[in-house]
């Protein structure tokens, strides 16, 4: 068991070292390659830019990344209860995530002003970016679930998202059920001594008697199908695994839709005419900035304004401007995504407080 625990530990410690390292390497490489096309002295800058990646790196992990989990896991007092924020989410987008999108500006600029083509950072470079905040999100979230047995929906951690819906049954009043009877503290009459509840309640339709006398229950629930969503339920039938789910996986799922948006306007800049253009510096700025939506708590109640303020506003703005300049170089489907998002945040939020509004502060 201890061992098993070591090793989802180190392999969660590991996938998170490596998404820190990797996109700063691999962005800086290309970087250098840019730096040495220009330059006289080519090999000489490319190994100097290189060299400084490694050593940033090296810094980082030693200085700030190794102390912040020594802190993180001795359960010191400012980060004990991180129920609204996740500082190791905080750091990794400061340390890591904003550096590679500001070498990508850079990059885009020397190309700008030498007139060189060379590099649009067309694939692996951003898609490293986004993929390694997707498994660090992921190992955040999943490394106090365990991995070798079935989904516990009593033991789930409140970060990991589930889809069970719990099997809900309207409870009656006795007041309303048993005839004659009154509420409580407005002079209900005692029952006698070994006289039960479901004694009272013979013969009146629509209800059953538990065995041990307690309140009886209308029979049903309120909208939900009986046993529908329950984890763990068996199901029998040769398509039985059909009904199979699990919020672990579901973690996977949500990372990676948490990110589709950012992608889309990542992949934007790839294209010639914007990289080559003013319109690269704005694009990659606010994906940066739609990146510290990581650091709030999944769920949290928060996360939806800073989506609209962080995300969604921004890239309204940037893909109305990329639609007018460009034309349709991005689905229309994420713009009204955008547009949808903003105006039912402003009205659900706003507008729904107002007179006109709300009915029952004009009728009364």
């Amino acid at each position: 068991m201890g061992s098993g625990r070591t090793l989802k530990l180190a392999a969660c410690e590991a996938l998170q070292f490596a998404g820190l390292c990797a996109p700063l390497l691999v962005v800086m490489q290309r970087f250098a390659a840019i730096v040495a096309k220009v330059q006289s002295g080519g090999v000489g800058v490319y190994w100097l830019i290189v060299a400084s990646s490694v050593a940033y790196v090296t810094s980082v992990a030693l200085l700030i990344w190794v102390p912040l989990k020594y802190l993180v896991f001795a359960k010191k007092t400012f980060l004990a209860g991180r129920k609204k924020w996740r500082p190791v989410a905080l750091v990794f987008v400061i340390l890591s995530t904003v550096p590679c999108f500001a070498f990508l500006i850079a990059s885009s600029e020397i190309q700008i002003l030498n007139k060189l083509r060379h590099d649009t950072f067309v694939e692996l470079p951003v898609s490293l970016i986004l993929f390694s905040l997707i498994c660090m999100d992921v190992a955040e979230r999943i490394r106090h679930c365990k991995l070798t047995i079935q989904d516990d929906v009593t033991s789930r951690d409140p970060d990991v998202p589930s889809s069970v819906s719990t099997h809900v049954e309207h409870i009656s009043p006795i007041s309303s059920v048993i005839p004659g009877s009154r509420l409580p503290g407005l002079g209900s009459p005692s029952l006698p001594a070994g006289h039960r509840v479901g004694d009272r309640t013979r013969g009146v339709p629509g209800l059953r008697r538990e065995p041990n006398g307690t309140i009886p229950r209308m029979p049903g629930n309120v909208g939900i199908e009986p046993g529908a969503g329950q984890t763990g339920t068996p199901r029998s039938g040769p398509f039985g695994f059909l009904w199979a789910s699990d919020a672990r996986a579901d973690v996977l799922v949500d990372g990676f839709l948490f990110w589709m948006d950012t992608a889309e306007m990542t992949r934007v800049a790839s294209h010639p005419p914007i990289c080559y253009s003013g319109w690269v510096c704005p694009v990659y700025v606010f994906c940066c900035l739609s990146c510290l939506r990581v650091a709030m708590a999944p769920h949290h109640p928060s996360l939806s304004w800073l989506g609209v303020l962080l995300q969604d506003l921004p890239f309204l703005f940037v893909r109305a401007g990329l639609l007018a300049s460009f034309g349709l170089v991005s689905p229309l489907l994420y713009l009204l995504k955008n547009l949808l998002v903003c105006l039912a945040f402003i009205y659900f939020n706003c507008m729904t407080k107002l007179r006109i509004f709300n009915t029952q502060r004009m009728y009364s």
